[in-house]
């Protein structure tokens, strides 16, 4: 076909928002357009002039349309460097035009592989081959191409090319840009599948999920007012495809904007309810600087949160609620009866009537950040799918797989002379769901389905211990306590001995085991190994 004087956008998209009038708006600056399939479709149905990508290359579409702008006339449009007159004498006795613009974003593999139902099928016919290298040779090719994968960037473009151009700088942000969201897809889709794969191989099982290199797909979700501290700069950035109720896929629907340890907190009081998201009763949970310094089962949520507040009302003050089931009236009513102030409370659903409640009776209503999350039912089934924990050092990142192992009753060894009651049972179960999620070295009280006591990141265990049993008192007597692992002494033994404690819950495995169970018998006390180990740092 002849060689048109006209400057060329090539536009193939997934996310088709704003496409209408960024292609009008290309025409009105003097562009040709070339398109594919869907984007062809949508173009010409509005009645924009649009030439279908196989006019330029003069073959068809093929392979179900897995092979379109794989070809010379394509490529080398983009690829051509301007500044090297060989170049363009090349393309030129090949008939092919220089594409000045590249507008691109790829096959929806992310949402594609969010869904329940998907088959790796269907997962692979999203993988987007053309898409990346068009990507990835206009960015190259950045000082003579403008590239732009983003829908927002559109109206910049546009009135840059109205004006004075897209200058050098635009360009070289463009294409960083463009390299990321490449980057960011590979990503997505190498997760994904070593997921995938590693769950039906035997042989390169731990090669799949401990790959030799890694690659991380995390796309923004928000920028926060500032990080840990107001001098640091921060963002939240959420990875691709997670089912799993999570904070990254929580709906805030009222308050202001989360800060960068509202998130942090939120996930920890998330995670920690979601350990009793199958129970029969109600539970809550009440998080400060990541640890719960309340939490509590009861038959209904007012009463849950009424008992999971009494863990430490004064450190509740300031913290993050998350509790099992949708907030109804009656929770609403006491969580603001008293001068308890909460920065988020994140929860499965609210009832209509619950957010005039909290947001509007108390001053710090009106920034209360309240989050819903769906139903925590059935996590553990889509946790599986969801990876590993990432932990960041300078220069590096540590991964392992997640933390979620299951304790029974039938997983306890009875290690002492007197063997607990079943109430004590059930207790020290809570009190082991717990303290998982408390900062090692970690020690928990609880009493009645309800924590009376915590100890919490202390460099030794019996001063967790002790700490726990200050803030317990008179609560620690006929309390259980959970320890998430060994005790090195019999010292944190004989001071919840001496507190009042009943019943203990520990991994067991010590040199000095025998000392421990010595202290326990002694006092009467019954005490559980679980071969188990929690370590939070």
């Amino acid at each position: 076909m002849p060689i048109s004087t006209k400057k060329r956008a090539l536009l193939s998209v997934s996310d088709k928002s704003g496409l209408i009038d960024f292609a009008k708006g290309l025409i009105s600056v003097g562009f040709e357009l070339i398109s594919t399939g869907g984007t062809a479709s949508a173009l010409a149905a509005d009645g924009i002039p649009v030439l279908n990508v196989s006019d330029v290359t003069q073959f068809p579409e093929m392979l179900d349309g897995r092979v379109k702008t794989l070809h010379p006339a394509v490529h080398g449009g983009i690829l051509a460097d301007r500044s090297k007159p060989e170049h363009l004498e090349m393309i030129a006795q090949h008939n092919i035009q220089t594409i000045d613009l590249v507008c691109v974003n790829l096959y929806p593999f992310a949402a594609t592989v969010a869904k329940p139902d998907v088959t790796l099928e269907d997962a692979i016919e999203n993988i987007d081959i053309g898409g990346p290298a068009m990507i990835r040779s206009a960015a190259k090719n950045h000082t003579g191409v403008i590239i732009i994968v983003d829908p927002a960037d559109y109206n910049r473009i546009l009135t840059d090319l109205g004006g004075d151009g897209v200058s050098l700088d635009t360009r070289r942000f463009l294409a960083a840009k463009a390299y990321t969201h490449t980057g960011q897809y590979d990503a997505t889709i190498s997760q994904w599948l070593s997921r995938k794969f590693a769950a039906g191989s035997s042989e390169y099982a731990d090669s799949l999920t401990f790959p030799s290199e890694l690659a991380l797909g995390f796309k923004k979700s928000q920028d926060c007012r500032y990080g840990e501290n107001p001098h640091q700069k921060a963002a939240f950035y959420i990875s691709s495809g997670v089912t799993e109720p999570s904070v990254a896929n929580a709906v805030q629907i009222h308050g202001k904007e989360l800060s960068f340890n509202n998130i942090y907190d939120l996930n920890a009081a998330l995670e920690t309810v979601k350990e009793f998201s199958e129970e029969s009763m109600a539970a809550a949970v009440i998080i400060k600087h990541t640890n719960p310094c309340g939490a509590a089962l009861a038959p209904t949520l007012a009463e849950a949160f009424l008992k999971a507040r009494l863990g430490d009302p004064i450190s509740a003050f300031g913290g993050i609620l998350a509790v099992t089931r949708k907030l109804d009236a009656a929770t609403a009513e006491e969580i603001t009866a008293k001068n308890t102030f909460f920065e988020a409370i994140i929860a499965p659903d609210y009832d209509p009537e619950v957010i005039p409640i909290l947001t509007e009776r108390k001053k710090w209503g009106a920034n209360l950040r309240l989050l819903k999350v769906g139903d925590l039912k059935g996590w553990r089934e889509k946790a599986a799918s969801t990876g590993l924990d990432y932990k960041r050092v300078v220069g590096g990142v540590l991964l392992q797989t997640p933390d979620h192992v299951i304790i029974t009753e039938n997983d306890l060894k009875i290690v002492t002379e007197r063997t607990p009651t079943d109430e004590e049972i059930a207790e020290l179960l809570f009190a082991w769901k717990l303290v998982r999620h408390v900062k090692s070295n970690a020690i928990v009280f609880t009493n009645d389905r309800k924590i009376v006591g915590i100890g919490a990141g202390q460099m030794n265990r019996v001063r967790s211990v002790r700490l726990a049993v200050e803030q317990a008192g008179e609560a620690a007597r006929g309390a259980v306590m959970g320890s998430d692992a060994f005790f090195p002494f019999p010292d944190g033994p004989e001071a919840a001995a001496a507190a009042g404690i009943t019943a203990i819950i520990q991994p067991g495995g010590s040199v000095k085991d025998a000392e421990t169970i010595e202290v326990a018998n002694r006092n009467g006390i019954a005490m559980v190994f679980t071969g188990i180990r929690h370590f939070l740092h």
